[in-house]
């Protein structure tokens, strides 16, 4: 998905847009102020004296609000040797910063200051992406204001893909158990249950798609797979009886994948389930999530098997085999996108288990995955929330309320044991002892660390 290779598609996707943009450059000029002009100008126009006088311009009334601006040219018009060059010289000059061509030392060095864009800002990275997908204006033309965004502007970066380009799965084919021959026992799947329906969603394939929409168990759901994050979110997409048709932006904050919904085109937070950008922020919107399991292929067919799982036929074409998609970006400890700070109390692409109350938002846990591995059994609490973790014989982890009781012992499959010697029963959605008393499970999810820090900066950590 997120190569530099694309660069060419926006150096192609810029001349075809070329004549759009002259003629949408002409009418909101009109209303932009002189200052932002001087900017547009540049993303339109290939006239090298235009673009020399509107750099002499930017260059003599320079403000540290035209660091980012100049930041973002920059990057997109690195296949234009002339004027990236240009753009650098300028950048270097009056910032005293020599990253060259490290894009990410750039971004970092401005998200790691105070917010400063110009008024318009909004405009000009409409119209800069724009010349991309036009679906990309709608996310920030007019919302400037601090009513419609919950999260700074200026690090909200293009991912490499137009809207959806990632296409999302909408009620996908699903197969039995047993016609799942293209399976193997340890291929890794995120496992669900919603209300006694159980699905399997292969990682070899989902993470080609990173979004499915479907009804299961009676609730319309939507499963969104952030590859970047390591974190696959089951969320409930109706609330308060609004229904939210959600798809991919194309867009990503701080390495996390930002939805969009069809209606507002409003930006949501994968890891929030919050609109952030648009006409939908303040209205109280959280979506709900359920939780997800990642396991393997063979442990969650035992468990259930009557489990549905998604089809290899999804009529896209890819090489779903195990281990292909994001190979390179899964092989190394490497960020693609950056985020301001990097957290080194563990590796970027570690393994989290991330636990969060509602009411409790300002404590959330991440607890370690190898720790967990370590330790079968972890009681803990948020606020007045006790829970367990069970963790089983493949990693995966589960976690359960707890109340007063003691675990001590768990067989790593499906029975658990109290300091009281009774015996419990795990099931997706609860346990169970023998007098029928059950103890709900938590909904939780997987996420890599560096990810999950950086959208949780006050998180406690568990490793």
């Amino acid at each position: 998905m997120y190569t530099n290779k694309l660069r060419v598609l926006t150096t192609t996707l810029s001349i075809l847009f070329l004549l759009t943009f002259y003629v949408s450059n002409s009418q909101n000029n009109e209303s932009s102020s002189k200052e932002l002009k001087h900017f547009t100008n540049l993303i339109a126009s290939i006239n090298s004296k235009i673009q020399s006088s509107e750099l002499e311009y930017i260059d003599k009334n320079w403000k540290p609000e035209y660091e980012i601006m100049i930041l973002e040219l920059f990057y997109f018009k690195v296949n234009d040797a002339l004027l990236s060059n240009k753009l650098l010289k300028l950048l270097e000059k009056n910032t005293n910063q020599t990253f060259g061509y490290d894009f990410n030392a750039w971004y970092q060095w401005i998200w790691n200051k105070e917010e400063n864009l110009i008024p318009e800002y909004h405009k000009f990275k409409a119209e800069m992406h724009a010349n991309i997908d036009y679906h990309f204006s709608k996310y920030f033309a007019n919302r400037q204001e601090d009513s419609q965004r919950t999260i700074r502007l200026d690090e909200i970066r293009w991912g490499g893909v137009l809207q959806d380009g990632i296409p999302p799965l909408r009620s996908p084919k699903m197969t039995t158990a047993v016609q799942a021959t293209y399976l193997d026992d340890d291929n890794v799947v995120f496992g669900i249950e919603v209300n006694g329906q159980f699905r399997a969603y292969p990682k070899r394939i989902l993470a080609w798609h990173e979004m499915f929409t479907d009804t299961i168990g009676g609730i319309e759901v939507a499963g969104v797979y952030c590859t970047l994050c390591g974190t696959v979110i089951l969320y409930k997409t109706e609330h308060n009886g609004v229904k939210y048709k959600i798809g991919t932006s194309g867009f990503l904050y701080r390495s996390n994948k930002l939805m969009y919904d069809e209606k507002t085109q409003s930006l949501w937070n994968t890891l929030w389930g919050k609109p952030v950008v648009g006409p939908l922020v303040g209205k109280g919107i959280e979506l709900e999530y359920l939780s997800v399991v990642t396991t393997t292929w063979g442990d969650w067919k035992k468990r259930h098997p009557k489990t549905k799982v998604l089809d290899i036929n999804t009529g896209f074409k890819r090489n779903y085999n195990e281990g292909i998609a994001y190979q390179n970006y899964f092989a190394t400890d490497d960020l693609m996108f950056n985020v301001p700070k990097v957290d080194t109390k563990l590796k970027n692409k570690q393994s989290i288990l991330a636990i969060r109350f509602p009411e409790s938002q300002e404590n959330p846990l991440a607890i370690s995955v190898k720790y967990l591995k370590k330790h079968a059994i972890y009681q803990d609490k948020i606020g007045d929330h006790k829970f367990v973790v069970f963790t089983d014989k493949t990693g995966a982890n589960r976690v359960f309320e707890a109340g007063e009781i003691l675990f001590l012992k768990y067989d790593k499959i499906n029975t658990a044991t109290d300091n009281k010697g009774q015996e419990w029963t795990v099931y997706e959605d609860r346990l169970e002892d023998n007098n029928g008393t059950v103890l709900k499970r938590i909904n939780t999810f997987n996420a890599f660390w560096f990810g999950w820090k950086a959208s949780y900066p006050k998180t406690r950590l568990v490793k």
